[in-house]
Formats: structure tokens, sequence, C-alpha cells
């Protein structure tokens, strides 16, 4: 029973961690001088995807890699299926051009080379396939470049500063909100983990699709409220830049030093889920040519939703 309670615990020190930990790390940056801008591209971006790499990171550690996959592939699918219908059906969401031919696109190609490193076994007869260490590093090369690319368009991105904590705090209670945050996270992972575990085996679900729905859901609260917010302000790039950049950092971050700390095995059934993901960034790039261009629409937004219900339903009637 307890391990349950402490499931369902770890959700609300993950999230508070993460809120701490971009509190902390937003009004000590600002004590250095460094820009909202800046602060907003790295520290409060990363804040929304730390859930996941702690998650990620523990999963790791303890050989729990089908939580581990599907948590990133999970959350993945649903930043855009739900997230994205969720915040577009608040508000029509209309992005710039460099959204629609750079980031979406880039996005789409994080879920293809995912895709390759991970079928070593479907793509060259290889006995087994995995995400090793130097798929890791290739990971985190690719993250590299756009964090790069991020900073090179950032005169052009409005808007990020209001997602950036306003109040500055002294440096020592700044330093504990820190540490407090990575407590959080850390003991808010480690629950989620044990959680997921035991549900696993309470229920008979694969470890897989507990990570795929469960897990992928409650990581995914930060970028759900960070977009709805952005869609209610009319925000769009926000909104549509949260979700598209998560999905690069978890798969080009997340799963990079995931794979550095203990190579992945990977099972050929998940090619579905991330077939899922490439779907979604191909249906979320075509979306910008219907109707208004460069604009998710209402419509569009409901057929997401539609496409996320469909994508749990079959995943639960399979497992």
């Amino acid at each position: 029973m307890w391990v349950y309670i402490f499931f369902i615990i770890g959700f609300i020190f993950l999230i508070m961690g993460a809120d701490f930990l971009v509190d902390g790390a937003s009004s000590i940056a600002r004590r250095l001088n460094i820009s909202d801008l800046v602060i907003g591209l790295t520290v409060v971006a990363f804040g929304t995807s730390t859930p996941e790499l702690f998650v990620n990171i523990i999963a790791s550690f303890r050989g729990n890699t089908d939580i581990a996959i599907g948590n990133v592939i999970g959350s993945n699918i649903a930043n855009v299926f739900f997230i994205l219908g969720v915040s577009s059906i608040i508000y029509p969401l209309v992005v710039t051009k460099g959204t629609v031919f750079k980031e979406i696109p880039f996005s789409l190609l994080a879920a293809i080379v995912l895709f390759v490193a991970t079928n070593d076994q479907l793509l060259d007869g290889s006995r087994l396939s995995d995400l090793t260490r130097i798929d890791g590093l290739i990971f985190l090369s690719f993250f590299i470049i756009f964090i790069y690319y991020t900073f090179s368009i950032a005169k052009h991105i409005t808007g990020i500063e209001e997602h950036v904590v306003a109040k500055q705090y002294g440096w020592l209670l700044s330093l504990l909100f820190i540490i407090l945050g990575l407590i959080g996270l850390t003991l808010g992972g480690k629950w989620i983990v044990d959680g997921a575990v035991a549900l696993a085996f309470k229920f008979g679900m694969s470890e897989s699709l507990v990570g795929l729905t469960i897990v992928a859901l409650g990581t995914s609260l930060p970028e759900l409220a960070t977009s709805a917010v952005a869609a209610y302000k009319r925000n769009a790039d926000i909104a549509v830049g949260n979700v598209i950049g998560s999905n690069i950092f978890n798969i080009f971050f997340v799963l990079g030093i995931s794979a550095i700390i203990k190579p992945l095995p990977f099972q050929i059934k998940n090619n579905f889920d991330i077939g899922v993901v490439i779907l979604a960034s191909l249906l979320l790039f075509l979306f910008m040519f219907t109707g208004k261009k460069r604009s998710l629409d209402r419509w569009e937004g409901l057929l997401f939703l539609l496409c996320y219900v469909s994508y749990i339903v079959y995943l639960v009637a399979t497992d």
C-alpha cells in the first residue's frame, strides 16, 4: 500500500522539486546579471524536463530500462498529442516560420535518429538492439547543436521572460532552493520508479506500458502547465516551443545521459511507439499548412486529443 501512496507523492515531489530548482537557479543567474531571456532559454527550459531526466537517471541505475525508454517516448507523444491538443483548444497557436521549417523538423529528426540508434537488430542483423554509450554521446552532440541554434535565434524570441521567476532571493536561500529541488527530484524520481515497478507487478502490466502512460503523463505536467498558460496568454511561440524543445531535450539529452550511465536494451515492439512519435511530429508539421497557415487550429487540437486517446486505448488493449 505504501509504495502506491509514495508513487503519487513522488509526482508532487518531482514537480515541486523542479519548481524549487528553477526558482533557485533563476535567482542566482539574475544575481550574476544574466538576462531573463538567457535564463528562460536555459534554466526554465531545462526545468520543465528535469522530471523526465531524474526518473530516467534512477531507472537507468536500477536497470528498469523499459521505464526509462517508455518515459521519454510516452512523454514526447503526450507533449504533442495531449499538451498541444489542449493548448490549441484554449487558443489557436500561430507560430513563426522558424518553428515550422527548423524546430519541428529538428524534433522529427530526433525521433528518426532514435529509431536508427535503437534498431541494430533490424538494420544490420545484430543479435541485440540497445542504446549504447556511443549512441548516448552522439545524442548529446545533437543536443549541443540544438542549444547553439536556440541561442542563435534568441533575439527573435519574445515572451519567454514572463516564465522566469520574478523574485530575486539571497545567496543562501537560492542555494537552499536548489538543494531542496534536487532532493525533491531525487526522492520523487525514486518513488515513481518504485511505484511503477510495483504497479506493473501487481496488475500484470509491463513496465513499458506504465512508463509510456502513467509515468510519462506525470512527468509531462510541467510542460502542460507552461504551454497551457502560454496559450491562454496568446503566446503561441512559447506554447509550441516549450513542447518541441522538450521533445528534443528528452531524446537527445535525457536518453543521451541515460545511455551513458548504463546502455539501454531496446525491445522491437517499442518501434510502434517510436512510430507514433514520428507520426506526431509529421502531423504537427503538416497541420502548419492546413487551414490557417502556420497555425494549429482548435479542430486540429481535437484531432490530436483523439489520437492520444486512441493510442492509450491501443496500448492497454495489446499489453
